[in-house]
């Protein structure tokens, strides 16, 4: 199997899960005992935490692209990046390290093609929702991704970062994104695309009459396929 490098840290609770994934996946089909080749740098989330200001995006991604090279220079032959915000600084750690870096949301991406979903919503923090970094790369799969709610978008944000990303995982906040997604599916939506790893603290993903696609899932799918040996792209 192949050697996997994480940049992690952002938050704990989404590092831990994808770990748990990757790891379920590749026990279950090459069998127990084994487990995935992974390094991972867990970076302080402090350091990164809700950027609003260029100065402090530019801080953020120099920190991320900096983890990247020294996972790469400690072995790891592909990197994943272990926050959907954080793939703001893809373009910046794929310049640091020869090795590939998969962006989730090519995985994401071409999933959805593959099953034909052509309209969809977009729910996870500010900058996820709102910024062309993660949108684009869904729309060059023909996806089609309904306008944000703005009103949504600071609920989103706030849910994310004031409870989620520190392990909190309360009701009204899953009954909440529920009514989201009754909202959406109203307005023509045929899927919901879940960019954020934590919310599936509160979102059961196969139980919505809408259709959920998990994209740390799908990240974490991409990811185990690559270590046992498939074509990552």
């Amino acid at each position: 199997m192949r050697k996997l490098g994480m940049i992690g840290g952002m938050s704990w609770v989404s590092t831990h899960r994808f770990y748990e994934r990757v790891n379920r996946i590749v026990q279950r089909e090459t069998g127990a005992p084994a487990s995935a080749p992974m390094l991972i740098e867990s970076l302080d989330f402090a350091s990164v935490f809700r950027p609003q200001s260029s100065e402090e995006w530019d801080n953020a991604v120099r920190i991320v692209a900096e983890s990247g090279k020294r996972l790469a220079d400690a072995g790891a032959e592909m990197l994943v990046i272990g926050a959907n915000s954080m793939h703001k600084a893809y373009a910046e750690v794929q310049a640091q390290v020869e090795i590939p870096v998969l962006h989730i949301a090519e995985c994401v991406g071409r999933k959805m093609k593959a099953d034909g979903v052509q309209t969809a919503v977009l729910v996870g923090t500010k900058s996820v929702m709102t910024e062309s970094f993660y949108r684009r790369r869904l729309v060059a799969h023909d996806v089609d991704l309904i306008p944000p709610d703005m009103d949504h978008v600071e609920q989103l944000d706030r849910i994310i970062y004031e409870e989620l990303m520190v392990g909190k995982a309360k009701k009204d906040s899953g009954r909440t994104l529920r009514s989201m997604f009754t909202r959406y599916e109203a307005d023509g939506a045929k899927a919901v695309v879940l960019a954020n790893t934590e919310l599936e603290l509160i979102v059961d993903v196969d139980a919505n009459v809408i259709p959920i696609y998990d994209c740390m899932g799908i990240y974490a799918r991409a990811a185990a396929d690559w270590i046992m040996g498939e074509k990552a792209e």
